[in-house]
């Protein structure tokens, strides 16, 4: 609500340092957005303000050397979570330092920035992001986060007025499928808006 509302922040970012959580940024995805990606309250009147941020986000090590160039130095500003685990749960030496060293690297850079007359190499700093320290990667350190995260949702969703358990948002276009799915074979275009038929005729099997 922070992000969003008062600083008007579209977007946030997720960057767990620990290749069993890759899929997690998926799931927070899901969980939020399908949520509170709302855009009238429990009455059904409209909302004059936003509400579900975009959550998108990789694991961190694959994200350095992709979309974390627009986190230090874009136009826009993006909140990023980082996830890390204090202790490893593999034998590889060496390892482990390097990936946390660089978790914490790129908190710092993203909060202090760095000066350069030249432009090209300024990072301006200031750029927020959450730190989550998990002393190991258990069922119940992960179940603990996940718990804090759905309550963060709802908290949200009651914040912002809406109901955070419906999804007619999805359910509409499962409705659909099941009128588009017998025309595939039919061919049948007939009720339908013209971009819709195209790409029906394009994609029907021969």
């Amino acid at each position: 609500v922070w992000y969003r509302n008062f600083h008007r922040f579209t977007t946030r970012s997720i960057a767990p340092y620990h290749s069993a959580l890759k899929r997690l940024p998926a799931y927070l995805q899901q969980l939020e957005m399908e949520s509170n990606g709302k855009q009238v309250d429990m009455d059904g009147k409209p909302l004059v303000y936003g509400t579900s941020p975009v959550l998108w986000g990789e694991p961190g090590t694959n994200g350095q050397h992709a979309y974390f160039q627009m986190l230090h130095q874009g136009t826009d500003v993006t909140p990023l979570e980082f996830i890390a685990v204090r202790d490893a749960s593999h034998d590889l030496e060496g390892h482990h330092p390097k990936l946390l060293a660089n978790a914490i690297a790129q908190a710092q850079a993203l909060m202090v920035g760095k000066h350069d007359a030249g432009g090209h190499k300024n990072f301006p700093g200031n750029r927020p992001s959450t730190f989550f320290v998990f002393e190991t990667l258990s069922p119940e350190t992960l179940g603990a986060f996940l718990a804090l995260y759905e309550h963060r949702v709802f908290t949200s969703g009651a914040l912002w007025g809406i109901n955070s358990f419906d999804q007619w948002g999805v359910e509409l276009g499962k409705v659909l499928a099941k009128d588009i799915e017998p025309r595939l074979a039919s061919g049948d275009t007939n009720g339908l808006d013209a971009s819709t038929a195209g790409l029906l005729s394009r994609l029907r099997t021969p």
